[in-house]
């Protein structure tokens, strides 16, 4: 459990907190405790001329001067605007929305390409953080694959990569209490202890929050029958713009929180509010939200993103707590988007050795790269559909091709379905190339 913050006196915040706060203004530890929005297991321990519970009150004072509202039925939570929220919030403006003629080094032509992988590492993470028990090599060779799942993580990981397409055929859609429910229903297919909860509103109370570690309750959601009424709020703050001006990315992020606060659900709320998130900056133009892995980056860092939420709920509600950690992991999800970008860009041009062959295409090149470096490596014409995403004929053609070429060998797994394995002259047709 979170330790509990000093108890503030509204009488004494005034008298106790402003006086600091005007000597401490000029000084860089206020702004460095706020930048990284540290709760109070946190403020305690730095070090000043004054007690750690007078620091407290400084800190609780410079956020309230800088804190805008929001409610959602009778609960009302808070955010305060600090200088990295602004500077992070500027920097994704610059880079993640607009067109594509963003920094990041994606070309129309690899869009496609990107995106295909993108949308799988984000499901796999997910589902993975969810408690889906598989290799992301596995979960990646059954969805280029098309592979059925066979157990209840596979089933998740599928559910995941399904929906995220899904979300953003339908990327401009209003969110109704309906297409909330469908979503859940897509995301938890299969993947239930009870198949008929699939897309249903929880109707009882017996949903707690738990530290697996101390067995501890860390979370009670509000009584079920307030669910609806949160919801639709919920829906309200997502189709419309009204009130005082939320910054889009920060509106996404309360949704996130605010799905997983309610737990609307028995079960499959956290996949849910990763997915609403996705959905609402699709909507607002933030195009390369499709391209990020958040939930990768979320499942390296569980236990911060866990506190994120207990500071949040143990300090009235101040979502300033998980919009900071959010922030921070949409940075990191940028900079691995970058590094994935430059180290394929630099396959590709490793894989250009290979164009000395004559008679094969950029692909076929890229196939005979990946065949050289995984031998055992066993393709399939659906793979390379989605690693590709070209046309079934394109595929087929692209394989049977390198076949005849003396590259690979044809395992004929049916009567209709073939599988491609490396040749037995592989190795010495590409030393008549001198590679």
């Amino acid at each position: 459990m979170i330790e509990p913050a000093p108890q503030i006196d509204k009488k004494e915040l005034f008298s106790k907190g402003v006086n600091l706060y005007t000597k401490l203004q000029s000084d860089t530890l206020l702004k460095s405790i706020n930048n990284d929005y540290l709760y109070w297991d946190k403020v305690k321990y730095k070090k000043t001329n004054h007690s750690p519970e007078e620091l407290w009150y400084a800190v609780k004072f410079s956020r309230i001067l800088k804190s805008q509202s929001v409610r959602f039925g009778n609960y009302l939570f808070t955010y305060t605007t600090t200088d990295y929220l602004q500077k992070s919030l500027h920097y994704f403006d610059l880079n993640i929305g607009g067109s594509l003629d963003s920094n990041v080094g994606i070309v129309e032509t690899d869009k496609s390409k990107y995106l295909i992988s993108s949308i799988m590492e984000e499901a796999i993470s997910s589902s993975q953080m969810e408690g889906a028990a598989t290799t992301r090599k596995k979960a990646k060779e059954m969805l280029q694959k098309e592979l059925k799942p066979k157990n209840r993580s596979e089933y998740m990981i599928l559910n995941n990569y399904e929906t995220i397409q899904y979300i953003t055929h339908h990327r401009n859609d209003d969110l109704t209490l309906e297409s909330l429910l469908y979503i859940h229903s897509l995301i938890t297919k299969n993947t239930l202890d009870k198949p008929q909860e699939e897309g249903l509103l929880r109707s009882n109370d017996d949903i707690y929050v738990v530290n697996h570690a101390t067995s501890e309750i860390v979370h009670q959601p509000p009584h079920h029958g307030e669910v609806n009424e949160l919801l639709t709020a919920l829906c309200d703050f997502f189709n419309k713009d009204s009130g005082d001006f939320i910054h889009p990315i920060i509106k996404g992020i309360i949704i996130h929180f605010m799905i997983a606060w309610i737990h609307p659900f028995s079960d499959g709320n956290g996949r849910t509010a990763r997915t609403l998130f996705y959905w609402y900056m699709l909507k607002k133009g933030y195009w390369l939200t499709e391209y990020l892995s958040i939930s990768r980056i979320i499942k390296d860092t569980k236990n911060q993103y866990e506190k994120a939420y207990l500071y949040t709920e143990n300090d009235e509600n101040d979502l300033t707590y998980f919009v900071t950690y959010h922030l921070k992991t949409m940075e990191k999800a940028f900079d691995a988007l970058k590094e994935y970008i430059r180290r394929k860009q630099s396959e590709i041009k490793h894989a250009t050795q290979f164009l000395k062959i004559p008679n094969i295409n950029e692909r076929q090149a890229q196939i005979i790269k990946l065949m050289n470096e995984e031998s055992d490596r066993v393709l399939n014409i659906k793979e390379m559909e989605n690693r590709f995403q070209v046309s079934n004929f394109t595929a087929r053609s692209d394989l049977k091709g390198l076949e005849e070429l003396g590259f690979l060998t044809i395992i004929q797994v049916n009567k209709i379905k073939q599988s491609f394995i490396k040749s037995n002259d592989f190795n010495k047709i590409l030393k008549t190339y001198n590679i």
